[in-house]
């Protein structure tokens, strides 16, 4: 039998803040968006005491505090770095793996001969990812990508188990579906989930029960794909290559509102070698610079949103290319008396070095390609250990772009930030 496995880490962002905080084990955690504007991550304990997903913090932020809750801004290094720490791991358990999301991932147990094996297999990957990295995880097994959901849902919500759910006989797939929402299913969103409704479906058993032909002519072959895995045939394979990206954008929401130019360029700056440092970590190269900026959505007097793009010459990955293409698009969409509460950038037309086709002067650009390239390469460097280079335009004092009052240390990406004894 074909098996299937899908590991999925426990309320991620807030498992990572208690990592190197184990005095926080059973305290309720939240985690808030950029500029701390709404919770994005809670604990089991903080989901306890009805703290909603993206509620706005200051409507919360009083109770939850009296209550002895405990909350930190985002600290997406250290939540990266945890993330690829697990992946590695699993990377050298199995022979395909696919990354789904930061706290996801898809595993191919084409190794595993029978069930048994493969909940001994569950098992130990949770505890050695518990044990070297610090992350909780749980792990549902089955025949089929959406089916491994499935069992991770089940795994989830099982008490006083092992955190591993297998499914494999066809009994044991009915009697779960028939206990599942047709809301809890993989890939069925709300509007779907409400058009089901209609015709009398509600779980996933009656779901399955459905015709396959009807479904596909009434829906579409992506919930016909759906009922298919559902009933243990697989259709969605296991995807070890990921796609490249087609386009990179960087963006924020200002707690302040920003109304010149001048505060203004400093922030959009920021956003292109925050882009720049993206594109060449995805080693590609970009033909297009686009800057959007916009006023809030709740300010019905005040609307304005512009948007503008500027067409390179040649693909680059020079963050100082970038920087020249976003200024001059920001001069030409900004207009003054508008309160901005958003801003971004937007890289585009993407080619791969390789690929890109040189000019007649193929010897100078050579050279000079290649000493732009260095000099990206030093200058990441030097930022990935602590951030030691600015450009000339961006953010170097007064106001700041993102807002986190209470984040914690980047534990593992930044020496600067490890505690200290004296």
């Amino acid at each position: 039998m074909k098996l299937l496995a899908l590991v999925d880490c426990d309320n991620f962002y807030a498992s990572c803040e208690r990592v190197f905080r184990p005095d926080l084990k059973k305290t309720p955690i939240v985690v808030l968006s950029n500029n701390d504007g709404c919770v994005i991550a809670r604990s089991k304990e903080a989901k306890a005491m009805g703290i909603k997903m993206g509620v706005p913090w200051f409507q919360v932020k009083k109770k939850y505090l009296a209550q002895g809750g405990k909350v930190f801004s985002s600290n997406f290094p250290l939540y990266g770095d945890l993330s690829k720490r697990v992946m590695n791991i699993l990377d050298g358990m199995v022979k395909r793996i696919e990354i789904y999301s930061i706290d996801e991932a898809f595993l191919d147990l084409q190794h595993i001969q029978n069930i048994n094996q493969a909940h001994e297999f569950g098992v130990y990957c949770r505890n050695t990812i518990r044990q070297w990295v610090g992350i909780p995880v749980r792990i549902g097994i089955a025949p089929t990508k959406t089916l491994t959901k499935v069992a991770s849902h089940i795994a989830k919500n099982a008490n006083g188990g092992t955190g591993v759910c297998c499914l494999s006989s066809q009994k044991d797939i009915s009697r779960i579906l028939k206990t599942l929402p047709i809301r809890e299913i993989w890939g069925v969103g709300h509007n779907l989930a409400r058009q089901l409704n209609q015709l009398g479906v509600y779980s996933a058993y009656e779901l399955v029960q459905m015709d396959i032909r009807f479904i596909r002519k009434k829906f579409s072959v992506v919930l016909e794909r759906t009922v298919r895995e559902l009933r243990g045939e697989s259709c969605i394979q296991i995807d070890d290559h990921s796609e490249p990206k087609k386009q990179i954008v960087v963006s924020r929401s200002f707690r302040s509102r920003i109304e010149n130019l001048s505060a203004l360029k400093p922030l959009i700056s920021n956003f292109a070698v925050r882009a720049g440092e993206k594109l060449r970590q995805e080693q590609q190269k970009c033909s297009q610079v686009s800057v959007f900026i916009s006023t809030s959505r709740f300010n019905k007097q005040q609307q304005y949103r512009g948007f503008d793009s500027f067409q390179l010459p040649c693909p680059i990955d020079d963050t100082r290319s970038i920087l020249m293409g976003a200024n001059k698009v920001l001069n030409t969409i900004f207009k003054d008396g508008y309160p901005y509460a958003k801003a971004g950038i937007l890289l585009s037309q993407f080619s791969h070095p390789a690929f890109i086709q040189r000019s007649l002067f193929a010897a100078t650009d050579q050279q000079h390609l290649k000493q732009d390239t260095n000099l990206m390469q030093t200058i990441d460097g030097l930022n990935s250990i602590q951030t030691q280079i600015y450009y000339a335009s961006q953010y170097s004092g007064g106001l700041s772009p993102i807002q986190k009052e209470m984040v914690s240390p980047k534990y593992t990406t930044n020496l600067w930030e490890l505690p200290t004894t004296k």
